[in-house]
């Protein structure tokens, strides 16, 4: 099995605990689970591939991209982080097609408690692989939607008193209490009921589906949290040596740091066990 990778976003499946898994660069998948316990060496080659073009390039842009794919490519503009500033509707997107597909379906605005509460969307596709992404141990959908800029609509309406960022260092210890995330969905949904409704109404009558879905509650494979969090730069120091002690979101976390994997998508590594 060969065992150079060109780094991307962990491949995951729902499972108690979550199961994580890498592709080498011919195709054969890694399970990165049956490592934890021993001892990993990751070595950063110098070589960045863009994700899109396949083309060498100096620096990452957007997790994986190099500088003219990111100014070209529709999934690096920034509607994508902020979904209510889409511009679909005005003739301005740089790939309609592209739009088509990822943006203009159906997604779900969604409650998770990755750090804390926090309000989200994704397309409905990606449940719960969003989710686990984030590190959330529990989460809930909240409202289906017609599209990604309604989505993003919802979602700042909510963030007037929810936030939508995870804090990641506080994910990483382990230590997050539980929440009634099941009240707490019913009173969010019945407090902004008015104004999800007149969003809706922008977009037709069917375009919001209140929903009454139950908590997914989330394991990971992690046999112990670090006290103390300090991060692996493979731009820094392009070797890890350490024991991989657990997974959670899209980290990796070694007895000494950790690192999120998806931070360093398209950097060719070799990975030894």
């Amino acid at each position: 099995m060969s065992n150079v990778y060109i780094l991307d976003k962990m491949q995951t499946e729902l499972a108690e605990p979550v199961r994580y898994s890498l592709q080498n660069n011919q195709g054969e998948t890694l399970d990165i689970n049956a490592l934890i316990g021993s001892k990993v060496e990751m070595h950063f080659d110098g070589s960045i591939i863009c994700s899109s073009c396949a083309r060498l390039t100096n620096k990452s842009f957007n997790q994986g991209y190099c500088y003219p794919c990111f100014k070209k490519l529709a999934s690096c503009d920034l509607c994508i982080m902020k979904p209510e500033t889409c511009h679909y509707h005005l003739g301005t997107c740089r790939e309609p097609q592209w739009a088509d597909q990822f943006c203009m379906q159906a997604h779900y605005v969604y409650l998770a408690n990755s750090s804390g509460l926090k309000v989200g969307i994704t397309r409905q596709d990606q449940l719960p692989t969003r989710w686990i992404d984030q590190g959330a141990i529990q989460a809930v959908p909240l409202y289906k939607v017609s599209n990604r800029f309604q989505a993003g609509l919802v979602e700042v309406c909510l963030g007037q008193e929810i936030k939508d960022k995870t804090n990641w260092r506080a994910m990483l210890k382990g230590d997050v209490e539980q929440l009634d995330l099941q009240t707490i969905a019913h009173k969010v949904k019945e407090k902004f009921a008015h104004e999800v409704a007149l969003i809706a109404k922008k977009f037709g009558n069917n375009s919001c589906q209140t929903l009454d879905e139950k908590v997914l509650h989330l394991q990971y494979p992690v046999e112990s949290f670090p006290n103390k969090i300090s991060s692996y730069n493979l731009d820094k120091d392009p070797v890890i040596d350490d024991i991989l002690q657990g997974i959670k979101g899209q980290y990796l976390i070694f007895s000494k740091g950790v690192i999120n994997i998806r931070k360093f998508s398209a950097y060719q590594v070799k990975i030894l066990t």
